[in-house]
């Protein structure tokens, strides 16, 4: 059987989740890749294996218990092995909590950005357990770090993630498995056309603070590689983290002031 290490990464058919799945490939990863949308998860893999690397494509919806099973275990199936789980699944439903729907943006967005990233660790840790290594890594967002009007349920979920990703870090570093948390700011992806954002003021993030999926992918194997607690990304978020850490109260006044009172007409 390969020695290769083995990848298994989720939200693995477009965005972050596919260019991850490329660049580890391409570093010598074998993948799994798992998503609900088989044909274009195929359409990776054959690329993938074009290029001389070994890919699966697991179709899995990780709102069913049963299928994240099924995904860890046709990639053991498949591999032998997993040494990075990268939980990458995830969307937003980006409005006013009174404007969204309880099952469809509330109850999803809990489900699958928080809930089904702990199943699925669940499913793989007694397997990095006994194998003394690997990785957990849980792709978290700005958004766990810094809560924003109309971001409720999106940072509840990702706060969630930060810190079940904290407390996992310390239940299981004592067995040679590192548990890490990346969170980019905004990134060019599906996220916003599926997020139903609508502003009166037009603001949105300038270009220059807007990653690339590829961009998140590196930050991703910077942190397999040499394994940390957490990573923000790009670097010119993390002046914004302490200032809400440090002052709340006056970045309360400043987003009422320049954001909620114009969006909210009042």
């Amino acid at each position: 059987m390969s020695n290769e290490p083995v990848l298994l990464v989720t939200g693995a058919s477009s965005g972050i989740g596919e260019a991850v799945a490329r660049l580890f490939a391409h570093e010598g990863y074998r993948v799994s890749l798992g998503a609900r949308r088989l044909e274009r998860l195929q359409a990776v893999v054959a690329d993938i294996e074009t290029a001389g690397g070994g890919a699966l494509a697991v179709q899995a919806d990780l709102t069913k218990l049963e299928d994240i099973q099924r995904l860890v275990e046709d990639t053991l199936g498949g591999f032998g092995r997993i040494d990075v789980l990268v939980n990458n699944a995830g969307f937003g439903r980006i409005k006013w909590l009174e404007e969204l729907d309880p099952v469809k943006d509330i109850q999803s967005q809990i489900q699958i950005n928080l809930i089904s990233a702990i199943l699925i660790s669940r499913e793989v840790l007694p397997f990095l357990i006994k194998q003394r290594s690997g990785h957990i890594i849980n792709m978290s967002s700005m958004g766990g770090l810094v809560a924003s009007p109309t971001y409720s349920v999106y940072s509840a979920s990702k706060f969630g993630l930060r810190g079940f990703t904290e407390a996992l870090r310390r239940e299981v570093g004592v067995y040679g498995v590192h548990v890490s948390g990346i969170y980019p700011g905004a990134v060019r992806t599906e996220f916003k056309q599926h997020a139903g954002i609508n502003r009166k003021t037009g603001r949105t993030t300038p270009d220059s603070l807007l990653l690339e999926p590829e961009e998140v992918a590196q930050a991703v194997l910077r942190v397999a590689r040499r394994p940390r607690r957490g990573l923000i990304i790009p670097w010119q978020m993390r002046p914004s983290v302490w200032m809400n850490m440090l002052f709340p109260g006056i970045v309360d006044r400043i987003i009422e002031r320049s954001f909620t009172r114009l969006e909210r007409d009042l």
